[in-house]
């Protein structure tokens, strides 16, 4: 700790974690580390599939592999550090290592914000002008799309990170989460924040609102689209892929706006915990479940792999 006057500023933080000793939470802990394996396995399996068979080499496979790297990388930036602090006790998080913190989990979010927009771009060109999606959607197009949407959530997570730990924190060390996040980290600050909470409102309504209302009005026009086609067949496949692509956005962007798009007011340490492992654990579980278990290509592909196996014969 260093003083200062009559304040002592903290060094460090205190990570109270997501649970306590009781038996109730050791089964909550273990069902979150039997997700973790899952979503480790599943987006692993995602990239693998997309990366061998040739039959997913196409825009939305390629975005697909991108936002399952993202999710693992998503939930390795915070489940590891949770459960060892549960296993070994303390908590204990330096500055930096809560600043990096901040920097990997804001810019993989705002990554998956600006990729889900191109994902459902993608898929209204697909269907309402596939003569010429190649032509639109070429490789040089993705590789942009993908490093754009790299470029916007580091950007976002520099900000953010380097704004948070100017303030001085003096007092309690104990940040009520699992994790190092903003809205957690800032009520810990002996200093005016609603200059900057308005600044974070902002950086979400760009981060968040807007990829939204692209995908919002991108869905809007692939319904009409689809609407007007003859063919039975190509409606169910074009409605079973988008039907896909809206789950995984509204779990997204629902736990997201949840927490960055309320006043600092309304945050309650209970309800954050519970929308933040929504969308750092859950979510990544669930998106390859999501895309596999409705797309024949990509359950095609796994047979395929499978078959390949010499452990199959």
């Amino acid at each position: 700790m260093a003083w200062a006057g009559n304040q002592t500023f903290i060094s460090h933080f205190i990570l109270l974690g997501l649970f306590t000793q009781s038996p109730l939470h050791l089964f909550l802990f273990s069902i979150i580390m039997i997700m973790f394996l899952v979503a480790l396995s599943g987006n692993g399996l995602m990239i693998l599939l997309i990366n061998v068979d040739s039959s997913l080499h196409s825009p939305m496979y390629f975005f697909l592999s991108w936002l399952s790297l993202m999710d693992l990388m998503l939930i390795s930036t915070i489940v590891p550090r949770m459960a060892a602090d549960f296993l070994l006790g303390g908590g204990s998080i330096s500055f930096t290592g809560c600043g990096l913190q901040i920097l990997f989990f804001l810019t993989l979010l705002g990554d998956e914000c600006f990729l889900l927009a191109f994902m459902a771009y993608d898929r209204y060109v697909a269907i309402s002008n596939p003569l010429r999606y190649s032509v639109v959607m070429s490789r040089r197009v993705c590789w942009l799309m993908v490093a754009g949407s790299w470029l916007f959530g580091l950007v976002d997570g520099l900000i953010q990170a380097v704004f948070t730990l100017r303030f001085p924190y003096c007092g309690s060390q104990e940040i009520d989460h699992f994790f190092c996040e903003v809205p957690a980290v800032l009520k810990l600050a002996c200093a005016d924040t609603s200059l900057y909470e308005t600044m974070i409102y902002v950086c979400c309504v760009l981060m968040l609102l807007l990829p939204f209302s692209v995908i919002s009005a991108s869905y809007l026009r692939i319904l009409v689209a689809v609407l007007r086609m003859r063919s039975v067949e190509g409606r169910q496949k074009a409605f079973a892929t988008c039907s896909s692509h809206m789950t995984v956005v509204s779990l997204f962007y629902g736990a997201a706006m949840i927490t960055y798009m309320r006043p600092q007011a309304y945050h309650s340490a209970k309800q954050d915990k519970v929308v933040s492992a929504f969308y750092t654990m859950i979510t990544p579980m669930l998106n390859p479940l999501i895309y596999s278990l409705r797309n024949k290509e990509v359950a095609g592909a796994l047979r395929k792999l499978l078959g390949r196996c010499p452990c199959g014969h």
